[in-house]
């Protein structure tokens, strides 16, 4: 049935979960009142939120939400990876040290306070007060301070000089302003809070709200900024638990727009639908498995704490994964087989991986992992705990760690103990030592290597998987800081060198953007800002 715009905005409004929104658009009327009343656009997703709070989240489901209804000081233009000022007038380096942004006067959130200096202070403060560790407060660990001489000025504070990172962390999940009349200084504040005060400062507010279920945006006439005013009337986001459901949404007319995640064989079979359209956008997304270093099998907090054999274990794991397997029989080819922390395409990527464990070609061997575990005295098999979501990947996570476990138990190296966990469990899990391995996916927060070094090695870092180095610490600080690009890129080379030693993460896996849309839809921007930014969305 071909519904008219107001007729599935409505269906999806009265509707309650996700399978419950399929079913009443598509028996919704089309008759009189029902006729299409403006360019509204609706999308479907399997992401799911952590937090609306960005203090509370890191992670593409929140941020995507984030990016429609809150202001940033700095950004990058559609199609463009170079970072210019957003809400800000001016924004540049005025020493070393030193960064520094002018707001123009006059600014305004959606519920009518004034947005000045005062709450873009407020709102990095927070950010280093709550530390939440589902938040990206470890990408401010070169920030010291924030000052607001007046109303219209911003002055950061950086520890290390000419950081060449800081103008792009601006741009990513700690660089949403928030409203410090609405927002508490020292704790995460709930959705509803947020959505009952109109705390908005971007190009949407949100005026419906059911948690992971329903979100309807409606242009933010207050906003001023880079990105040009709501092409649309509003955008509905609906949430399924199932990308079968999302397959069969996009198929069906209930949502104009299909993001995140639809499986390869679902993208395979909607590309021979006339009605429909695939936008594809540059890669970025890896997946990985993340070790515990305090329950990991010999971990420092086990019973029989061992750092060489616990070493041991991370590397006989390397060997084993085949990522030519997981890549074919899981995903079609659409996700390629990743051989390093920095994947291909970005400045300074290299593939220490390849070389240093398997057969040394980027294949498995059982040989290498057998000689490695008994030349550190692990007995076999290991017993490993490894922990994936069911929810949060894409519909491939559960034959993805599958087939891992295949791979590590065939030789009879491994016994593995695998269970899945919902998202939202998983997210408070994880950070909490419950895990002692688990998968990880990640979605570039912008377009440099460094977001993939500084969230995961730091010490202190996103993963709170208890790795620290100092010599990491060092390079990783010293690589943000030199501006000779060839210097650099040495610099994240080492790093990688280091990190594929002590095997904190093992990753596997690199995939591209794809969303699928009705023919009709215009305004679809996948670019390497890696953000689908909904205003342009038009049909």
């Amino acid at each position: 049935m071909n519904l008219t715009t107001h007729a599935r905005r409505r269906a999806l409004l009265v509707a309650a979960p996700a399978v419950a929104a399929i079913t009443l658009a598509g028996c919704a009327s089309t008759d009189g009142g029902d006729s299409a009343t403006g360019n509204d656009i609706l999308v479907g997703t399997t992401d799911s939120v952590t937090h609306l709070d960005p203090a509370g989240s890191y992670d593409n489901g929140s941020l995507t939400l984030q990016t429609q209804v809150f202001p940033y000081l700095v950004n990058t233009a559609p199609n463009s990876t170079d970072v210019v000022p957003d809400l800000a007038e001016t924004a540049e380096f005025t020493g070393p040290n030193e960064y520094t942004v002018t707001l123009p006067e006059g600014l305004m959130w959606a519920n009518g306070n004034e947005l000045t200096s005062s709450d873009v202070k407020f709102t990095f403060d927070r950010q280093l007060a709550i530390a939440d560790p589902n938040g990206p407060s470890s990408l401010l660990g070169n920030l010291d301070s924030v000052e607001a001489p007046d109303e219209q000025t911003v002055v950061f504070h950086l520890t290390n000089a000419d950081d060449q990172t800081f103008p792009h962390v601006l741009t990513s999940f700690p660089g949403a302003i928030v409203d410090e009349d609405t927002f508490s200084a020292d704790e995460v504040t709930p959705d509803d809070d947020i959505v009952e005060a109109n705390a908005f400062g971007g190009p949407y507010s949100i005026t419906d709200y059911t948690f992971n279920e329903l979100v309807e945006l409606t242009p933010n006439e207050n906003y001023e900024g880079l990105i040009e005013p709501a092409a649309n009337d509003g955008v509905l986001i609906n949430y399924y638990a199932e990308s079968s459901n999302l397959k069969l949404a996009v198929e069906d007319g209930s949502v104009d727009v299909a993001y995140r995640s639809l499986s390869p064989s679902d993208v395979e079979d909607l590309s021979g639908d006339d009605s429909l359209a695939i936008h594809d956008g540059p890669g970025g997304e890896i997946r990985y498995i993340v070790f515990n270093f305090n329950t990991q099998p010999y971990g420092a907090e086990t019973e029989d704490a061992d750092p060489d054999k616990a070493l041991a274990v991370r590397q006989a794991v390397a060997s084993l994964i085949d990522r030519e397997a997981l890549s074919e029989q899981v995903y079609d080819g659409t996700f390629t087989p990743l051989y390093s922390y920095v994947p291909e395409g970005f400045a300074g990527a290299t593939e220490p991986l390849k070389e240093m464990y398997g057969d040394g070609q980027g294949a498995p061997s059982a040989e290498a992992a057998e000689q490695t575990l008994s030349d550190a005295g692990v007995e076999t098999p290991v017993e490993l705990s490894l922990q994936y979501s069911p929810d949060h990947y894409g519909p491939n996570s559960a034959d993805e760690y599958a087939l891992i476990e295949q791979q590590l138990e065939a030789d009879g190296l491994f016994d593995v103990t695998l269970a899945g966990t919902e998202w939202v469990q998983y997210s408070d899990d994880r950070v909490g030592d419950v895990y002692p391995a688990y998968q990880l996916g990640w979605f570039p927060d912008y377009s440099d290597a460094d977001n993939y070094l500084t969230p995961f090695f730091r010490s202190e870092n996103f993963l709170v998987n208890h790795y620290a180095d100092d010599e990491v610490d060092q390079l990783i600080s010293d690589q943000a800081s030199e501006s000779d690009p060839a210097a650099r890129e040495a610099l994240i080379g080492d790093i990688q060198q280091k990190v594929a030693e002590d095997l904190s993460t093992v990753p596997y896996l690199q995939g591209a953007q794809v969303a699928v849309t009705a023919a009709d839809v215009e305004g679809v921007v996948l670019d390497a800002s890696f953000k689908l930014r909904m205003s342009s969305l038009t049909r």
